[in-house]
């Protein structure tokens, strides 16, 4: 919920989310905000508003340490900074690895990111290690299309599989095909940008339509006098899928927990379905990793 949020901002809206009822945390390596987060979760625990055990966090494995050696020294390093024994889920961010080295987002003269070949398998057994150490609880994938998610499914002396595949998933891009998959697999959609898609102009089209302003939405929104936020992420759990609501506002954070009290009929949600374009994903655009035409 904190990601490209300042991080003075972030601290304060996961206070406030716990203090709302939230409990499932969802940060990330590259987000560059865990120790806030672990200042405000740790302050919550201490005034006795939850423990420990009743917060869900979910924390990533950043695509430039994708390299098996690195899995583990990345993951403590994300433990020391959220002063946790444990994270509940890690995850890898994306499929997609990058050079090595101090370089978030390593690029090359023309400003290209640059790719490096690690074989996913690998990077997974550094995953399950990290389980049996007992420094994860849970681990999964993020941004995996079918067949990554299958060649983690078939390999040889599989340990654990993924319990969760977290992709952005709207109304624009609903993910049918993949949700359908891991159904099948037993394995939990989680959807990012469950609002849209972000409006980074590095990765996304900006002609691309807001989601939010869309007239079916807006006509819901109106008929059971909600928001057209509440409207998409209700959607997305009567579906069977994870939502991640991202908000810094006290107000927003607080709207957006109300999405247990609407309840869409078969037909509305006929009409939201039919709003799917497949929008493609702007930052997994690589040609060894096609996500959204065919899942």
């Amino acid at each position: 919920m904190c990601k490209k949020v300042p991080k003075s901002k972030c601290e304060e809206a996961v206070k406030v989310a716990i203090e709302v009822g939230y409990r499932h945390i969802d940060g990330a390596y590259v987000y560059e905000n865990e120790e806030a987060i672990g200042r405000a979760i740790r302050e919550k625990i201490a005034d006795g508003t939850v423990k420990r055990e009743e917060i869900f966090y979910t924390g990533k494995l950043w695509s430039t340490f994708h390299t098996p050696e690195m899995v583990r020294p990345v993951l403590e390093k994300s433990l020391k900074s959220l002063q946790f024994d444990y994270i509940d889920l890690y995850i890898i961010h994306t499929p997609l690895p990058l050079k090595p080295g101090d370089d978030i987002f390593p690029v090359d003269g023309n400003g290209k990111l640059i790719f490096d070949n690690v074989d996913l398998c690998a990077t997974w057994e550094a995953m399950e290690a990290c389980k049996d150490a007992g420094l994860v609880k849970s681990i999964g994938v993020s941004n995996f299309n079918h067949r990554q998610l299958e060649m983690i499914l078939n390999k040889p002396a599989l340990k654990y599989k993924p319990v969760c595949n977290q992709v952005e998933c709207h109304p624009y891009l609903n993910q049918r095909k993949m949700l359908e998959f891991c159904k099948s697999k037993n394995i939990v959609l989680v959807a990012y940008s469950a609002l849209g898609s972000h409006r980074d102009e590095r990765w996304v089209d900006q002609s691309t339509p807001l989601l939010l302003a869309d007239p079916v939405l807006n006509t819901l929104a109106k008929k059971y006098n909600r928001s057209p936020a509440l409207v998409a992420m209700r959607y997305q759990l009567q579906r069977g899928v994870v939502v991640l609501a991202k908000s810094y506002t006290r107000k927003h954070i607080e709207d957006n927990f109300k999405v247990f009290d609407l309840q869409l009929t078969e037909e509305d949600m006929k009409a939201i379905d039919s709003l799917n374009q497949n929008l493609q994903p702007g930052f997994l655009d690589h040609p060894e990793y096609p996500y959204a035409d065919d899942y």
